[in-house]
């Protein structure tokens, strides 16, 4: 069955991308709550309120290029940007910005080894970084691979 659209009488103007997302999108730190930091940069969001936009879901990324071939064998650090670079990748595809993610679950086969690189992460990041859990695996999908993140993004 065909849907037909309601064309409007006003003429309204689409809002600019980033003001859409800042609208959709705002970060808190409640006073009750310890704030993350690391030389002054916050690690995570404790909480993200979004208003109703398109909810866009990526799956656990990994460190593989796009021909799946492992990038920083053994190298958390390379491993880590290549993950956040995989997940700009996803979300600029479904029209969005890193700036979009409310939620990344991280996994990693090696905690310490993890929280020695958190600026990596928060370079992708950024001020107003997304909610986020980090858990220690046993392994990962791939022998090679170090670590994993999914995330949720709105997209106003």
């Amino acid at each position: 069955m065909a849907r037909t659209q309601r064309k409007s009488k006003r003429k309204t103007r689409a809002p600019s991308v980033s003001k859409a997302a800042k609208a959709a999108r705002k970060t808190m730190q409640p006073p009750a709550l310890v704030i993350a930091t690391r030389e002054d940069r916050v690690l995570y969001s404790n909480v993200v309120t979004a208003r109703p936009g398109r909810l866009v879901f990526i799956a656990g990324q990994l460190s593989r290029d796009k021909d799946g071939n492992v990038v920083g064998k053994g190298d958390m650090r390379a491993q880590i940007r290549q993950v956040c670079e995989n997940i700009k990748a996803a979300v600029t595809a479904a029209g969005g910005t890193l700036g979009d993610l409310v939620r990344t679950n991280t996994f990693t086969t090696d905690i310490e080894e993890f929280r020695k690189h958190w600026d990596v992460r928060t370079d992708y990041f950024g001020v107003d970084p997304p909610t986020s859990t980090t858990v220690e695996v046993r392994r990962l999908a791939f022998p090679d691979c170090l670590v994993e993140i999914d995330a949720i993004a709105v997209i106003a």
